[in-house]
């Protein structure tokens, strides 16, 4: 048996006919940018998350580099301004920062789930801090009370990476709708994949929305009005009309994602392999299985002479990147130790169970 880490083209081709539909409609409308597909998957991935507002942009890197950028110019935030940020998030979030112009700042995660460590972040907190960015990584929540009751406190904003987490929950709300605002992107490998590039902006604030709709779209008031700097960063329909059809089926597919990693919870054992927690499963729609391994890479071999893909997400962290080499000498060991020992194994919702059940028994019998 051959598991792949993620069979797209099995997860797309389980739509078929919806795509089929969305890409006839498109390009029978002669309309192919910001038009009536954007407006509409805006409508109703803002009712989804629960929030006001949601704006289309072109990925989710641009997505928080957006809302940056329209909080420091609507608040004359200037280049010392600090943003709090997990060390080990995907460098693209550390890069929307710096585009904006603005300082990131790297908390250590929690060791047991890698998740921003809140009693870091308070740690870190001064009078150049005016942002929190929590980042809801592997697909689970971040723990947004304490974020927010921190923020409250010190008159921060919070801007949530929910790059990894459509439809997860925290308490009641879902992603997307825990702070000031919240960065998705489309990218076809997540839960809420397009077939592209793609991605948005929500929040419940209107002057926001409205900035980052501008700034995303040459800064125009109008067209041909241009009353800042803006660049060009849209969703465009065929994406828009893909993930409309793709969002209905969104908390089913994470059913199975959930399904998925309960029972390689309740059937991997293995003294050297340490598992996610997987209690509140509300607050985590997988999006990554990750496991963590002293021996990370003897086991992944493993998996692969044994026909089983696997990534690791991530193995070098920003701070140890040739793009952030000011970074060198910072001592991030948690940080550190995951990069070193996490692997993610295969999670998808188009995994058969014989799939899901072969993966159990290759890395059970690691030795």
């Amino acid at each position: 048996m051959r598991v792949k880490f993620l069979d797209l083209k099995k997860v797309n081709d389980s739509y078929s006919k919806q795509i089929d539909d969305a890409v006839r409609r498109v390009l029978d409308s002669g309309w192919y940018i910001n038009g009536e597909n954007v407006s509409a998957f805006e409508r109703e991935f803002a009712e989804y998350v629960g929030a006001d507002h949601c704006v289309g942009v072109g990925n989710g890197l641009d997505a928080l580099t957006l809302v940056l950028s329209a909080w420091r110019d609507m608040h004359a935030w200037d280049r010392n301004t600090e943003v709090i940020v997990p060390a080990n998030t995907f460098i693209a979030t550390i890069l929307a920062i710096t585009r904006a112009g603005l300082k990131p700042v790297l908390c250590e995660p929690r060791e047991d789930n890698a998740l921003i460590d809140c009693d870091k972040v308070k740690e870190l907190i001064n009078e150049h801090t005016r942002v929190i960015l929590p980042v809801h990584l592997y697909g689970r929540t971040c723990d947004m009370a304490s974020i927010n009751v921190i923020a409250f406190k010190h008159g921060l904003k919070v801007l949530e990476d929910a790059c990894q987490a459509h439809g997860a929950f925290s308490g009641v709300r879902r992603a997307g709708n825990l702070g000031d605002a919240a960065a998705f992107s489309f990218y076809p490998g997540k839960n809420l994949g397009a077939l592209g590039d793609g991605g948005a902006v929500t929040t419940n604030n209107k002057e926001l929305a409205e900035r980052v709709r501008r700034l995303a779209n040459y800064g125009q008031s109008q067209k041909y009005v241009h009353v800042i700097k803006g660049v060009n960063s849209r969703i465009d329909e065929l994406q828009a009309a893909i993930l409309l059809a793709k969002l209905p089926r969104l908390d089913k597919d994470n059913e199975r994602r959930q399904q998925i990693a309960e029972y390689y919870n309740a059937h991997i054992i293995h003294s050297d392999v340490i598992l996610p927690e997987t209690k509140r499963f509300i607050e985590n729609v997988f999006h990554i299985y990750p496991v963590r391994c002293r021996r990370r890479d003897a086991l992944q071999a493993w998996l692969a002479v044994n026909d089983v893909q696997t990534q690791i997400h991530y193995p070098c962290p920003p701070h140890r990147q040739q793009a952030y080499r000011e970074w060198a000498h910072l001592h991030l060991p948690v940080t550190d130790k995951w990069s070193q020992t996490e692997l993610s194994l295969p999670i998808s919702p188009v995994m058969t169970d014989k799939e899901v059940e072969y993966v159990v028994k290759m890395v059970n019998d690691f030795e």
